[in-house]
């Protein structure tokens, strides 16, 4: 009996890395003699990296680079030597996690630090990077990103802007001379597990903005000057990107990676099986457990079991999805190639109570999962 686990991670309970470890328990608990594997997963957003250098053995690499308010801080990234390829996580330079609940001020963040990173890859000899884009504290439209690699923003004075998306009104011309010539040859994909365009009431500042602590007002502010940005960019680029599904991803950054770096735009957990050769380990499998934190009519937008079972599916496998709660419209997931879902709350529980005992939980479900399934296996 082969098994494999792929979970997410379960949002402020357990890293993905964590949950396959708690499933693996539950599952050989019921079937001491069961071959587990268990392969982390996560479709662009934070944890993606440990996810990525788990699949692959990647070196995990640490540089000092600005947060997105400008403080220094210790961010890693990932360097895979033998394919020249790097490994790069927004969040871990302008991350939302890094700033308190009062910190947060969409108009002022910046991802310079995600530029940064990207300068020490091609530094290494970088000839791929993957940029994984979840889990933003900004709304730059990649603009500090595109200062660290050398282009220049200045204002009506050819003055430098300050950082942050709101700056950006003050934008009169932008220079690309200095952008740093290695990116010509460096091939960029970019993880995005939204297809929101730039502007508008579906675009980044109206969908994101607010949990980076923007006001209605400031919403309308960062919209109007996003628009500036991509009517300045069409000029100098002479193409516009700002209808482009997913360029809205992480405040605009899918708009800057596609239109200045050229980067194809992918849905993380694609890009993420590919690299932990998700289909031998499927192929290999007789079931496969996956999960998150919730489950709902919007996972089927690229999250991870929906990915995990789509591809499973394409194999004829069957697979079990254990979350933190079913939603709204998860029935759905059931014909993407979900073959089952269970929730892990083993009675009535808030979610201050469910936290804690996340990994509780869910080596108990993985059990008595097995239990039945090998119960009805002939």
């Amino acid at each position: 009996m082969n098994v494999l686990l792929c979970p997410d991670s379960f949002k402020d309970a357990l890293s993905a890395q964590e949950a396959a470890a708690a499933m693996a328990r539950g599952v050989q608990h019921a079937t001491p003699d069961a071959h587990v594997h268990a392969c982390p997963l996560a479709d662009g957003g934070e944890g993606s990296l440990d996810a990525l250098i788990a699949a692959t053995g990647a070196e995990r690499l640490l540089l000092e680079v600005q947060d997105a308010l400008g403080r220094p801080r210790q961010a890693a990234w990932g360097w895979l030597g033998d394919q020249r390829t790097a490994f790069i996580e927004l969040a871990e330079a302008s991350g939302l996690q890094h700033l308190a609940t009062n910190e947060r001020s969409a108009l002022h963040t910046s991802t310079f630090g995600v530029g940064e990173l990207l300068r020490a890859a091609l530094d290494q000899g970088a000839e791929k990077a993957l940029l994984l884009l979840g889990g933003s504290a900004t709304n730059d439209g990649g603009a500090g990103m595109l200062q660290a690699l050398g282009a220049r923003f200045l204002d009506h004075n050819d003055k430098p802007l300050p950082p942050g998306g709101a700056a950006l009104r003050q934008l009169a011309r932008l220079e690309l001379a200095g952008l740093d010539p290695r990116l010509a040859g460096l091939q960029l994909e970019a993880a995005v597990d939204v297809d929101n365009p730039l502007l508008g009431e579906h675009g980044a500042s109206a969908v994101f903005g607010p949990q980076k602590g923007a006001s209605p007002q400031e919403v309308e502010q960062l919209d109007q000057a996003l628009s500036h940005f991509a009517d300045i960019s069409a000029q100098v680029l002479g193409d516009d990107y700002r209808e482009l599904p997913g360029a809205g991803a992480a405040g605009g950054m899918g708009f800057a990676a596609r239109a200045f770096l050229n980067a194809t735009l992918k849905p993380g957990i694609e890009m993420i099986m590919q690299q932990a050769n998700m289909p031998t380990l499927l192929a290999r499998a007789d079931l496969i457990i996956t999960g998150e934190g919730r489950l709902d009519g919007q996972s089927l937008a690229g999250k991870t079991p929906i990915g995990v079972s789509r591809a499973a599916q394409r194999l004829n496998k069957p697979v079990i999805v254990l979350a933190g709660s079913l939603g709204d419209g998860w029935q759905a997931c059931l014909r993407e190639g979900v073959t089952a879902a269970f929730a892990l709350a083993d009675g009535p529980m808030t979610l201050e109570e469910a936290l804690p005992r996340t990994a509780e939980l869910l080596e108990a479900r993985s059990e008595s999962l097995m239990r039945l399934w090998m119960a009805s296996t002939p």
